[in-house]
Order: structure tokens, then sequence, then C-alpha cells
């Protein structure tokens, strides 16, 4: 049994990430470090992402929702998270998993709605998810 992504909006992402058990994972590469993020993300850059996927794991311990994104959520965004999904069913881990999510439009989307950016430099962002 396939685990099932869906897409989630902004909107809907900024009344979710108030929630403790949400995580937002930024699948970008470079463009984090130059562009924002969305506060209180994680960043697993989509070039090494196969790579870190247990770290993530033990990252997002005690979340049952991920929402991933890249700048516009096309290919890396939904990507990494197919992959994520495939590799909690083939390690026959749930790790507390209910939903896999992808922000439509991604950041790109999120910035241009006007919703909050954060331009710290810390992985994961100590900002506040509420921003």
């Amino acid at each position: 049994m396939s685990r099932s992504i869906s897409y989630i909006t902004g909107s809907q992402l900024l009344t979710l990430k108030r929630r403790p058990n949400i995580a937002i994972i930024d699948v970008r590469d470079d463009e984090r470090s130059n562009d924002g993020h969305i506060a209180g993300s994680l960043h697993y850059a989509s070039d090494t992402f196969s790579d870190r996927i247990s770290d993530l794991i033990q990252q997002v311990k005690g979340k049952d929702t991920l929402v991933f994104h890249c700048a516009l959520s096309q290919v890396r965004g939904p990507r990494c998270a197919r992959r994520f999904a495939n590799y909690l069913e083939e390690m026959k881990e749930d790790a507390g998993i209910k939903d896999i999510m992808v922000l439509e439009r991604g950041f790109n989307g999120w910035e241009a709605a006007g919703r909050p950016v954060c331009r710290c430099t810390d992985n994961p962002c100590k900002a506040a998810s509420d921003q």
C-alpha cells in the first residue's frame, strides 16, 4: 500500500503551522540562504536528500505531519516527499507520521502572497513557527 501525498495551500499551512506536530521541510538547494525561508522550517537540500532521510526521521520525531516544498513545488518538493514516503514503506517504519504533504506553489508562492519569511541562517530555523 503506497502512502498518498497530498497538497496544501499556503493559507492552510499558515493555520496548521501553529500546531506543534507539524514540520516544514525546505528542499531547495542554495536558494534558501539567498531568498529566506518559512519560519521554523528544516533544510534538507534536494541534491543530498536521499542520503539524509534517516537524519530527517530523527529530527521530526514527535511530528505527525510533514510539509515539503521547494521554490515552486513542481519537481524537487514532490520528488523528495515521494522519496520520503517510499523510504518509510521500504523500511517498514511509520515514525508516527500520518500525513506527507507538498506546499502548493512552493516558497515562491508563499512569499508572493505576502506570508512571513525568515532570513536567519539557522538550520533548523529557530524562529517562532507562528511568524
